[in-house]
């Protein structure tokens, strides 16, 4: 009997319609009885993402407002989102279910973590009949605060857009958001006929703030009561990124990735960027729900993609590619080689190219005058045109909006190595508004990209990074910053991205001002690891007193320096049968390339000061040279300390493997470039060398640049004459092997030659 009383009365309590307690039907609700209403104004990359999210998990969305102008204020006026207000309460007139539920979140900064019968469980479990989103902070009237009701445990504050008063006053000195499509926000689900009467009162304007509506509504107990409204306050439906930071990471399971509050241990179902928390959201996106996984990797690099394959030359996207040259830069001439080299069609490539530097001059000038014609278009600023760096990347992008025709800029600065010939076409294919390569200056974690920013907006890394660089994560990535090279759709620039002053700031760089003017627009800048695109040089020490300044580059950049100057055929020497042995303990094998040997030869004939091939020679210790000829010694042009590293990497291990038991440390009194001419000295009497090996290098070739030449090793009556143009002659110095350097004939011969291990 006591029993059924209790019943009667609970079930009383359940249908009093002034009962704070709600009791929710038996059995879980339908998951069509689920509508999701969001506003949004205007497809940016954030629409694109929730609504991917929203797809994954078969949500049922209604976009509100598309197409509108967006009049509901932004960063730089009163905290508005009346707008949104609006609406919702004309939307709500079309639902005619009143058991209908309806969340309403923002698109712009949102994900979907799980899909609607969690957060339809969620909601029953709340025992209300709407629900909003919960913060620590309070927003947008402080003076509220002891008004709000106090919970037993988690965040107190309706969550209305999370955003403190000492914030919203310093948020302009370093952040900001564009008016248009880019405001705060409030997250709530609720019964249809509730929600009705939640705005039923609201006769705002679109920039009022709908914030203090929704705040006011909460702390009058009344209409709290009425309405039935609570806080999701442990974050089970709801997570707000501001002032929330600390407690939220992810949790990968099973095939897909979720955000985990860590202070309440719950997995929300929607994860928020509310506030100055854009770039919060955009790294968890790159996850949250099923982006990438460590099962799967990356699920949707491969969607909406643009392919160009099966195009003819002709229906190529026309590209307008922006080269820029700022300070001095090493590999110059090897840039425009691989420029050439790109495999897209140079009939739908126009070019800009700025030069600031005058050493830079004779490099652009001379690729120009042989492949000109070859482009679309080139349009080139040097460096007596007196254009600052600054106004140069917006004339680069002007050249792209003044031509209808152009649909991309692909913007390179001259230090980045392209080593995929198929960069352009990658990037373009993958059909982004923004997107970079992804590249690192070997061996270091240096990128053009960073992960994340610290608060006052400079380089901070993000969890992944590491992983990112080193290839462990591959994907596209959402990032905050990228320089040196990017591609950005034309119709970006003719619309988000047309101000003038793109980088100008009166705090930050040019690339970060850039960089934070892009994000301001709601326009996402991915970058890709998914292919090896290539390198980014060290500027850092480059001298350009020298005629090959390149040259000097072996410790810099001694990757391409290898490329540039190392024969291609030397990786082959530790594995294949190239080294050749033409006489007893002398090894014949390829070291330099054509490149590297006029280098040389240029460089030495540049500095002029050959010796006069007598015996008397200052340059060495005693003074005397028992054996003299004709040359010119490394040092002289500061150049021994790179001969010694070419030494150890590239001789010092043939030597080993050709010698076993014998370890060098390529120790050298004497290195030198020696010049050979039947008018001044055409060859070279027996002797030994005062080493424990020589290297002897053919600089020029036999037969095209001179005539005769070569060495005769007397005691085994061999001789080497077809000498070839980068190979090396190694051979013992001291005892056994007394040569003789064989009579020029005609031409002129040049040779490296060092003494190794005196």
């Amino acid at each position: 009997m006591r029993t059924e009383t209790l019943t009667l009365s609970f079930a009383f309590l359940c249908f009093n319609a002034f009962s704070p307690l709600y009791c929710e039907p038996k059995g879980p609700i339908p998951e069509g009885k689920l509508l999701v209403l969001t506003v949004a104004t205007k497809e940016t990359d954030g629409f694109k993402r929730f609504m991917r999210s929203a797809k994954q998990f078969n949500y049922t969305v209604k976009v509100l407002g598309r197409g509108e102008k967006w009049n509901g204020g932004s960063y730089l006026s009163a905290p508005g989102g009346g707008q949104k207000v609006r609406l919702l309460k004309s939307a709500l007139d079309d639902v005619k279910e009143e058991d209908k539920i309806i969340l309403f979140i923002d698109s712009y900064d949102v994900v979907f973590s799980s899909g609607p019968k969690e957060l339809l469980k969620k909601f029953q479990q709340a025992r209300h009949k709407v629900v909003f989103s919960s913060e620590t902070l309070i927003w947008p009237d402080r003076h509220l605060e002891d008004k709000h009701p106090h919970v037993r445990e988690g965040k107190r504050f309706l969550g209305a857009g999370g955003m403190n008063q000492q914030l919203w006053n310093i948020l302009p000195s370093f952040l900001s958001f564009n008016a248009e499509h880019i405001h705060l926000d409030i997250s709530y689900i609720g019964y249809a006929s509730n929600l009705r009467e939640m705005v039923s009162d609201w006769s705002g304007k679109d920039d009022d703030s709908d914030q203090l509506y929704y705040t006011k509504l909460y702390i009058d107990p009344e209409k709290r009561k009425s309405i039935n409204i609570t806080l999701d306050s442990k974050c089970r439906m709801f997570q707000n990124l501001h002032g929330a930071l600390d407690e939220v990471v992810l949790k990968f399971e099973d095939g897909r990735v979720r955000a985990r509050n860590v202070m309440y241990d719950t997995l929300p179902v929607i994860v928020h960027g509310n506030g100055p928390t854009k770039l919060q959201i955009n790294y968890l996106g790159n996850y949250i729900p099923k982006v990438w996984t460590f099962e799967t990797g990356c699920t949707v690099c491969n969607e909406d993609l643009r392919p160009l394959s099966g195009l003819k030359e002709s229906e190529y996207p026309p590209v307008v590619m922006g080269i820029f040259i700022q300070q001095p830069t090493p590999f110059v001439t090897a840039f425009f080689e691989r420029l050439l080299q790109l495999r897209y069609p140079k009939s739908r490539l126009s070019l800009f190219i700025y030069n600031q530097e005058p050493h830079h001059d004779q490099h652009v000038r001379s690729f120009l005058e042989d492949h000109d014609a070859e482009y679309q278009a080139v349009k080139l600023i040097g460096p007596d045109d007196g254009v600052d760096p600054v106004t140069s990347r917006n004339m680069g992008f002007d050249m792209c909006r003044a031509d209808v025709d152009c649909e991309y800029f692909f913007s390179v600065d001259v230090e980045v190595v392209l080593k995929n010939e198929d960069t352009l076409k990658i990037l373009i294919e993958h059909n982004k508004m923004f997107i970079a390569p992804m590249m690192n200056k070997p061996g270091r974690l240096w990128t053009n990209f960073w992960g994340a920013l610290s608060a006052d907006g400079y380089y901070a890394r993000s969890e992944d990074y590491v992983d990112i660089v080193q290839g462990r994560r591959v994907g596209i990535w959402n990032v905050p910053y990228v320089s040196l090279v990017y591609l950005v759709r034309a119709d970006v620039l003719r619309s988000e991205l047309k101000a003038a002053d793109l980088f100008q700031s009166p705090t930050l760089d040019p690339d970060m001002a850039f960089c934070s003017k892009v994000r301001d627009q709601g326009v996402f800048m991915y970058v890709t690891n998914m292919y090896n695109f290539g390198r980014v040089l060290n500027t850092e020490n480059y001298q350009t007193k020298h005629l090959h300044n390149d040259l000097w580059q072996i410790f810099e950049n001694p990757v391409d320096w290898e490329e540039r100057y190392i024969h291609e055929n030397y990786s082959k020497i530790m594995k294949d049968d190239v080294v050749q042995n033409p006489c007893p303990d002398v090894y014949w094998f390829p070291i330099f390339t054509e490149v590297a040997c006029r280098h040389l030869i240029e460089e030495m004939e540049n500095y002029g000061q050959w010796s006069g091939g007598g015996n008397v020679d200052t340059r060495i210790q005693g003074g005397y040279e028992n054996v003299p000829t004709i040359d010119i010694h490394m040092n002289q042009i500061n150049f021994q300390k790179e001969w010694h590293k070419f030494l150890l990497e590239y001789v010092a291990p043939v030597t080993e493997k050709m010698f076993p038991g014998y370890y060098t440390r390529a120790q050298f009194d004497l290195a030198f470039v020696v010049r050979y001419k039947p008018d001044e000295q055409p060859l070279l009497r027996p002797h030994h060398d005062a080493s424990t090996f020589t290297i002897n290098v053919a600089l020029n070739q036999v037969g095209v640049d001179f005539q005769g030449g070569g060495s005769r090793f007397l005691r085994y009556n061999c001789s080497v004459q077809a000498t070839k143009q980068g190979w090396a002659l190694m051979h013992p110095g001291r005892l056994t092997h007394y040569h003789e350097g064989l009579r020029t004939t005609a031409g002129t011969r040049y040779i490296a030659v060092s003494f190794v291990d005196p």
